[in-house]
């Protein structure tokens, strides 16, 4: 299984961006380097939700932004290893448009965020045929999260 190494402050950068867009969903890239021990994220770049009809449900990003993000990632010497986005009020699972428009061999991490709360995170892979979400073991430390099956997933 394929192992996404987080550091507790950039996990935590994550939830706190997005616990400021709620009750929109947040969005950003994920630098890092990918390795034999798995990916390493080491620096985290933040984007804005460009979703004008629906986002406390969905987010986009324009490829300008795409591009802002590996220019960032170069200039650090570190490659784009995914995205990262939040679920408002809804489980750290992604949904059948997270699907669709997901890329084959990005990481994909998502939180549950709520009005002042982030709650689970988790990591996900495409498929290699598109057709599903892989769950990759999220390592971070400070959060103690493994990959969790969706049933086990504590939900309020």
């Amino acid at each position: 299984m394929d192992t996404l190494h987080l550091a507790p402050e950039l996990a935590a950068q994550i939830e706190q961006h997005g616990i400021a867009d709620y009750p929109h969903e947040c969005c950003g890239a994920l630098l890092g380097l990918d390795g034999a021990g798995g990916r390493e994220v080491r620096r985290l770049f933040p984007l804005i939700n460009r979703r004008d009809d629906s986002p406390r449900n969905r987010f986009a990003v324009t490829a300008g932004d795409v591009l802002a993000a590996e220019r960032a990632a170069r200039g650090a010497g570190l490659d784009i290893l995914g995205w990262y986005h939040s679920h408002p009020d809804h489980p750290a699972l992604p949904s059948e448009f997270d699907r669709e428009h997901a890329w084959p061999w990005y990481s994909y991490v998502i939180v549950n965020t709520g009005a002042g709360y982030a709650g689970p995170m988790t990591s996900w892979r495409l498929a290699p045929d598109r057709s599903s979400f892989l769950p990759e073991t999220l390592h971070a430390p400070h959060r103690a999260l493994a990959t969790v099956p969706p049933e086990e997933i504590p939900w309020p």
